[in-house]
């Protein structure tokens, strides 16, 4: 693998971990919003995001009050989601995954290990909502810009 490729992935890495840091408070409770997930829809653009994201989900989630559970399950469903996200069709189909695996994964961990006093499809609600305006209000407007630069940014 390329220096540059190692570079992009690491990059991707540490911008999730210091937008999850950066905006905390938002970022590890049942109604999440956390801001960092505007990068899963980088697997669109290339496949070297899906393990940036996963990486930087993993460091992320050191500092959750969820501790292992989180570090696993958040991870494993960014790799799932990160992973469809190169699948899908369109820009529009990119933020998808995130939101759907996320809510599914993330808010049966938080409904059951989670101790909110909210049932699984109530956390799985309030992750999808909070995914669905990352992954689309930021999502999308990011997605734009990252293809007009897409020239910059290695495919594999």
């Amino acid at each position: 693998m390329s220096v540059r490729k190692m570079t992009t992935i690491a990059l991707i890495a540490a911008t999730y971990v210091v937008l999850t840091y950066t905006f905390a408070p938002l970022s590890y409770n049942y109604i999440q919003f956390r801001v960092s997930e505007v990068l899963t829809v980088l697997p669109f653009i290339t496949p070297l995001a899906v393990p940036g994201l996963f990486i930087g989900v993993i460091l992320s989630n050191l500092n959750s009050p969820f501790g292992i559970y989180d570090i696993l399950f958040g991870s494993l469903s960014t790799l799932i989601a990160a992973w469809l996200t190169t699948k899908m069709p369109n820009k529009w189909l990119a933020p998808l995954p995130p939101v759907i695996v996320n809510a599914v994964i993330i808010g049966t961990l938080l409904g059951t290990i989670g101790n909110i006093g909210v049932s699984i499809p109530w956390a799985m609600l309030y992750v999808g909502i909070g995914e669905l305006g990352v992954c689309y209000i930021l999502g999308i407007p990011f997605l734009y810009i990252m293809e007009r630069i897409r020239h910059l940014i290695p495919k594999q």
